[in-house]
């Protein structure tokens, strides 16, 4: 193991803006944690106080200072430090590390870049050097060139054909990027996409739209060693940011045969760019051809990355941040097992799903289309045994009034042609009208399939829903005797459970039989059916786990148990 560093500095990510949500709060905090834990002095600039990261206690130096190069050459200049960890701020830090880099301060103070070398977070993320870097080692990316005007973009998107993505280098969150439909769209987008790039650089790609999108998050140490912590699937295809997308984790739909191919190609990608600690690969899939394109490299901690996290329990940042000074995978104890080390893929035995949350409540007027560029301001995570449950189970922590999946009395009465429109353009309440379009029967699964480009796997998931809804119906007068006291069959039990299991809430329970919600829970619990509790213990319960954490679902054993 290299010599550890006495001092680093870390680049926290700012303030908290719509489009960028506070993902990388958390992961500068473990950060922080993960290197006091091995005796390192750390200096933290952010200039967010409303931060857990810039709390006094979780650094040893705070500086509540603006993020520009020149404040943080400043405290460079002050602090002295041996290092700078500029992967766990975003964005942000990747910039600044960068500026600091070409300003020639991290040379004349001796500072060295921990972790990702300045030379792979330029070749990731200078557009024309990523496509150029790409291309050399073998990995198949979309046809594109990096231009520095409108003028060059329109000559390279009449060669390229319409529409094509328009993406600014270093910005987060597609900040500034967009599709282009024809020339008129994309002088609009390449001037504002210009204006927001630190480089004055922006890349007109092909557009592979109706792709499916797949991210694998991965992880490599200072030896080479790498692994897979994730693969994640996002339910709309290409075209829409995997930040405005809702998310599955593990992939869902993909063969073994495409898995291996996209988890080798994610492996070989971070080895050649020589990435230490975390990276985010997306690549775009199409599904009749088994083509795939690599659309983007964040060779850093990313929304994704505490997405990942927070769905394995593998700490990524953490153990980014001890990759950084020195340590190997096979030298950081998993934490959650305490036998096992970082080496130690994770498993999972259920099902992650993300939804972004979007303040359209709050901004009435605005365009909920989703498209490239972010909008979303937060997101919630659920965890179940079955896609159905983790979904239904997310859309009850959005707080936007809904028990569950549902059409909203906006759905139902929209007319057909509403219905179809809204099914075909990506926005926030997408799968709501999509719900509605099937349960009144406009559409079958291969339509809807068709119209929004999402696979015909998660259109069929919803299917289910709606026919559960159906059935929960028909079934009325069985179940309201349940709720009355009166003695039922196993048949009813089971299809209480059969229900639960499924993430219909007492609540929506309650409005399908027209009685209050603690009725339900009331005669549920009565008969048996209450929650079970099982473990997010990175191993799918292969090793004894001394701090796991847990979620609730509906089945015969409660692995809680054994931690009381």
């Amino acid at each position: 193991m290299p010599e550890t560093p006495d001092k680093v500095l870390i680049i926290g990510s700012g303030p908290i803006v719509v489009g960028q949500a506070a993902e990388f709060d958390y992961s500068g905090s473990q950060a922080c944690k993960a290197l006091r834990e091995e005796g390192v002095e750390v200096v933290l600039v952010n200039s967010n106080p409303a931060t857990i990261m810039t709390d006094p206690n979780m650094a040893d130096r705070v500086y509540i200072e603006p993020l520009d190069a020149r404040i943080v050459a400043k405290v460079i200049e002050k602090e002295t430090p041996d290092g700078i960890l500029p992967t766990l701020g975003g964005q942000t830090g990747l910039n600044i590390a960068v500026e600091l880099d070409e300003m020639g301060v991290l040379e004349e103070y001796d500072v060295e870049v921990l972790g990702t070398p300045v030379e792979t977070i330029v070749r990731a993320e200078d557009r024309d050097e990523f496509r150029a870097f790409m291309e050399r080692i073998g990995e198949p990316v979309c046809r594109s060139e990096a231009v520095s005007s409108v003028e060059e973009a329109k000559e390279v998107a009449e060669e390229i054909g319409y529409p094509v993505v328009v993406r600014p280098a270093y910005t987060l969150g597609g900040t500034g990027g967009g599709i282009a439909e024809d020339e008129e769209e994309l002088e609009r987008v390449v001037e504002r996409g210009l204006e927001y790039s630190r480089v004055n650089q922006v890349l007109i790609e092909e557009y592979v739209g109706g792709w499916a999108e797949i991210e694998y998050e991965v992880m490599r140490d200072g030896a080479g060693n790498c692994i897979t912590v994730c693969s994640m699937e996002n339910v709309d295809p290409m075209g829409v940011h995997t930040g405005e997308s809702i998310v599955v984790a593990p992939a869902q739909t993909l063969t073994e045969e495409e898995h291996q191919m996209l988890r080798s190609a994610a492996l070989h990608i971070i080895d050649e760019l020589g990435v230490e600690g975390g990276c985010n690969i997306q690549f775009a899939l199409h599904r009749e051809t088994g083509e795939y394109r690599v659309i983007e490299v964040n060779p850093r901690v990313s929304r994704s990355s505490a997405l990942a996290s927070k769905a394995t329990g593998y700490p990524i940042a953490r153990i980014a941040a001890k990759i950084a000074i020195g340590l190997r995978l096979d030298e950081i104890e998993n934490q959650v097992t305490g036998e096992t080390y970082a080496a130690f893929e994770p498993a999972l035995d259920y099902v992650v799903v993300k939804i972004p949350r979007w303040p359209f409540d709050k901004f009435p007027e605005a365009d909920r289309t989703l498209g490239t560029e972010m909008k979303s301001v937060g997101e919630v995570m659920a965890i179940g045994r079955t896609f159905e449950e983790a979904l239904q189970k997310a859309i009850r922590s959005l707080e936007i009034g809904e028990p569950g999946l549902g059409p909203s009395p906006e759905e139902l009465e929209a007319s057909p042609e509403e219905i179809r429109r809204n099914v075909e353009r990506p926005n926030d309440r997408r799968i709501f009208y999509i719900y509605a379009a099937l349960k009144r029967g406009l559409m079958d699964v291969e339509e809807a399939s068709k119209l929004s480009g999402i696979d015909p796997w998660f259109i069929e998931k919803i299917q289910r829903i709606v026919e559960m809804e159906r059935e929960i119906r028909e079934r009325r007068e069985e179940l309201l005797a349940l709720i009355r006291g009166e003695e039922v069959d196993e048949g009813t039990r089971e299809f209480v459970r059969e229900i639960k299991r499924m993430g219909f809430s007492d609540e929506q329970l309650a409005e399908l039989l027209g009685v209050s919600e603690d009725e339900v829970r009331e005669a549920r619990l009565g008969v048996g059916v209450e929650a079970t509790y099982k473990l997010v213990d990175t191993c799918a319960a292969e090793f004894a786990a001394v701090s796991p954490y847990f979620y609730s679902t509906y089945e015969e054993e409660c692995e809680a148990l054994k931690y009381d």
